[in-house]
């Protein structure tokens, strides 16, 4: 059996909100429950000397290009229609992140992970900004004060720091990242790997 199995995301990586958008079918087809860990991408890229793909092929002849191509494959593959790239990119994503945290000790988790992956993937919204923040949590019927006051508490801030650093401790470098065991898997195309993992793992005695 599988002790632990993980995904470690931040809203502000497209390719995050893409494996989210898979990641309930992986779920269902290997009878597994994936937990949701918060971390924070520009801290890990700060801890592991990582950049974004956007800053690290910024300047690479037909890397963009061939990233795009490669993007639009996937979303035909999942039939995703609805994403878009977010003309705020990108987005400081400090504040929804810290409220990912105090989210995943709630029952509307699930509901605040997908308001948030949808405002920033699908709606081009800025959820850096306050008001916008907590116009997303009201539209959705969630406590936007006390979410919005968690996000300031001491305890949430460091939770965030020791989930990302933790995560960095057990080699990661980014987002998105799974974890089936002990076995790590990066980006959205170690997903087939990630769900044989899942699969192997669940049949073994």
């Amino acid at each position: 059996m599988i002790s632990k199995v993980e995904f470690h995301f931040d809203f502000g990586s497209p390719n995050a909100y893409l494996c989210h958008r898979v990641l309930p079918d992986i779920s269902s087809r290997t009878q597994t429950e994936i937990r949701y860990v918060p971390i924070l991408l520009g801290g890990i890229f700060k801890a592991t000397n990582n950049r974004s793909p956007m800053e690290q092929y910024a300047n690479v002849r037909n890397k963009k290009e061939y990233l795009a191509e490669e993007t639009q494959r996937f979303l035909l593959r999942h039939n995703i229609t609805d994403f878009k790239r977010n003309p705020h990119f990108p987005v400081n994503t400090l504040m929804a992140m810290r409220g990912a945290v105090f989210a995943m000790k709630n029952s509307w988790a699930q509901t605040y992970t997908d308001i948030m992956y949808q405002a920033m993937w699908e709606e081009e919204r800025n959820i850096a900004n306050l008001e916008t923040f907590r116009s997303i949590l009201e539209n959705a019927d969630l406590p936007a004060l006390e979410i919005i006051e968690a996000c300031n508490d001491p305890e949430i801030k460091k939770s965030l720091i020791e989930s990302s650093m933790n995560s960095v401790e057990r080699g990661n470098f980014g987002s998105p990242t799974f974890f089936a065991g002990n076995a790590m898997f990066f980006g959205k195309d170690s997903l087939e790997d990630f769900e044989r993992q899942l699969i192997s793992q669940a049949t073994a005695v």
